[in-house]
């Protein structure tokens, strides 16, 4: 069964946009070598000083072979002007007999 990861940090939404937004950005080869590793789905979102990261990974050691493989994620983070600590959360599904 899949897995959500969150990846949550202080910083400048407005910067990761910029960064995000030029040609040869390293988010791009990041989000290359993601999709070569597994990843089913991956988003962006934020609040005025918050960034949000949300993946969806077909379980947590795909997760954590993707990031252990990718260094340029510091200088992602450092672009966007991170002002914290990561916190990062593996999320399992639950069975609640709810989805929609």
């Amino acid at each position: 069964m899949t897995v959500l990861v969150t990846l949550r940090v202080g910083g400048d939404p407005k910067k990761l946009e910029e960064f995000a937004a030029g040609e040869d950005s390293p988010i791009l080869k990041v989000r290359d070598r993601a999709v070569e590793l597994g990843c089913i789905s991956h988003r962006f979102y934020a609040t005025d000083d918050e960034i949000l990261v949300v993946d969806e990974w077909p379980d947590e050691a795909s997760f954590r072979g993707f990031f252990d493989a990718s260094p340029e994620i510091k200088g992602v983070m450092e672009a966007a002007g991170v002002t914290t600590q990561p916190v990062i959360k593996i999320w399992r599904k639950l069975d609640a007999r709810d989805d929609i």
